[in-house]
């Protein structure tokens, strides 16, 4: 009988390989070759924002470096206490929420961006150089960063 229980123990021994194998290719085949590729995300100049009509930058209008006082194009502070939008009439700067910004920038007329879709940014000197106010400074910035790159709006840095 010894002989039978040698097939039987092949047979089982054979069947769980097999299993496995089986099993093994699942998970093979799962995690490779069956998965869907994750869809993109939609990018956020995909959907209006308003200033689709505002026409591309164009570098070749922007005043020299030397002369940003100039600028005729939407101009942002960067501040501790929030994000200063330049009234270029009058030099006042007014501070803005960052879900204040695409509001601001869509009811600019469209003679306020004569060098296109691009804005200055420059930075204050915070009057108080803690570490708060450093990381007040980088949170802004980065707040206004995001904004603009949703709203596909490029930005030059003020010197």
């Amino acid at each position: 009988m010894g002989s039978g229980e040698d097939v039987v123990r092949n047979v089982v021994r054979n069947s769980v390989r097999d299993v496995a194998r089986i099993v093994i290719a699942f998970i093979l085949l799962g995690t490779l070759g069956c998965s869907k590729p994750p869809e993109p995300e939609p990018t956020q100049s995909a959907q209006p924002t308003g200033l689709e009509s505002i026409p591309a930058p164009d570098p070749t209008k922007y005043p020299r470096l030397s002369n940003m006082t100039g600028w005729k194009n939407p101009y942002f502070v960067v501040r501790d206490d929030g994000i200063g939008f330049v009234d270029l009439s009058n030099r006042e700067i007014h501070i803005l929420k960052p879900e204040e910004i695409p509001a601001e920038l869509v009811s600019l007329p469209s003679s306020a961006w004569p060098y296109g879709r691009v804005v200055l940014v420059a930075q204050a000197a915070p009057k108080d150089p803690s570490e708060q106010t450093k990381a007040d400074l980088r949170k802004n910035r980065a707040l206004l960063m995001g904004t603009l790159k949703e709203l596909d709006v490029q930005f030059r840095e003020a010197p």
